[in-house]
């Protein structure tokens, strides 16, 4: 990111922590002074307020650099990130244009996205639904229901297709794109603020951690996929359900345990040595799936050779908003990312 730096003003400041005149939870926990005091120091380099948004009726994010259409959605997929980074430093402060640009790009994308609910491609829109959740009570009304309308909308459509679609011998409804899944609905609920949608993401979660968690914290995607990074790829969506869950409904979905004992928590303990550099893995040497072999020969990042640990950054940065004495090794992986440092809901 460059070196300019927004000056600070105030006049967007009372919006930070208030409810909506419905009383909507505060989506953003990190206090307005701290917020702001880490956009005082933060080099922030976004592009004007008027700029193009690159909204897309549909996504798709896998296959191979440089093919197809790849290049072209993850250039798109921007947007998602520029909006979040936004409406955060708007939250924090940074003054008008940041608002500007953040309700741009949200209506550019919630008016053409079509959702496809395939969670691999869409998980990345956990970047929208926090832009729209941190604006939301600045909102006009009428614009402040429709969007809420679509998103609800998405969010129940991937509820829907859990009841329609799902089979128990198919691993796509209890591996990591569950977890994607549960995410999404999770995160979809919380800024709609739809409880009944809530309790089918409570309910869908704890199905995941029973069929995706064993009790000693290994996950199915590691015996799948022999890769500790789809283990990353697992956790990570179900850590920031939780964070979802907590600040919406005050639960502790992180130390939930099923009969047996499994728990999210557990998960976390059990990746924590790797992550920590106590014990290594080499990554993919067992797959199962076919198309990792085609990606370490491709040279993609990650599907060959140990483990990188800083791939777990992210993870342990939330997995420490339930456990504080996690943060010491979340801050050796890398640094703490934008959202949970500037709103940390």
């Amino acid at each position: 990111m460059g070196s300019s730096r927004y000056a600070l003003t105030s006049a967007c400041l009372f919006v930070a922590m208030s409810a909506s005149a419905g009383g909507a939870t505060p989506w953003c926990t990190v206090p307005v002074a701290q917020a702001r005091a880490i956009l005082a120091t933060k080099p922030f380099d976004l592009p004007p307020a008027d700029a193009a948004p690159h909204a897309l009726a549909n996504v798709h994010t896998g296959g191979m650099p440089h093919r197809g259409r790849w290049d072209e959605v993850h250039s798109a997929m921007r947007d998602l990130w520029l909006m979040q980074e936004a409406a955060l430093a708007w939250r924090a402060g940074a003054g008008q244009p940041q608002y500007d640009m953040a309700v741009r790009l949200l209506v550019a994308w919630v008016e053409t996205y079509q959702p496809t609910l395939d969670p691999i491609d869409e998980t990345s829109f956990d970047m929208l639904i926090d832009t729209f959740a941190i604006i939301r009570d600045r909102l006009a009304p009428a614009d402040r229901i429709r969007i809420a309308d679509r998103l609800d909308k998405w969010g129940w459509a991937y509820v829907n297709s859990i009841a329609r679609l799902a089979l128990p011998d198919h691993s796509i409804w209890i591996n990591n794109w569950q977890s994607h899944r549960i995410k999404l609905i999770t995160m979809l609920a919380a800024a709609t603020e739809d409880k009944r949608l809530f309790g089918e993401a409570r309910r869908l979660f704890r199905l995941q951690i029973a069929a995706n968690i064993h009790p000693d914290g290994e996950t199915l995607d590691f015996a799948v996929r022999d890769a500790l990074h789809y283990v990353v790829y697992d956790l990570e969506p179900l850590l920031r359900a939780a964070l979802a869950a907590r600040t919406f409904a005050g639960e502790d979905w992180y130390r939930w345990e099923t009969a047996d004992h499994a728990s999210l928590a557990g998960a976390v303990t059990w990746l924590t040595p790797y992550a920590a550099g106590q014990a290594t893995h080499e990554e993919f040497v067992h797959s199962q799936v076919d198309f990792d072999a085609e990606r370490a020969a491709a040279g993609v990042k990650g599907y060959k050779g140990p483990f990188d640990v800083q791939d777990a950054a992210s993870l342990y940065w939330l997995a420490a908003r339930f456990d504080p004495a996690l943060e010491p090794l979340a801050r050796s992986l890398g640094s703490v990312p934008d959202y949970l440092a500037m709103c940390g809901n």
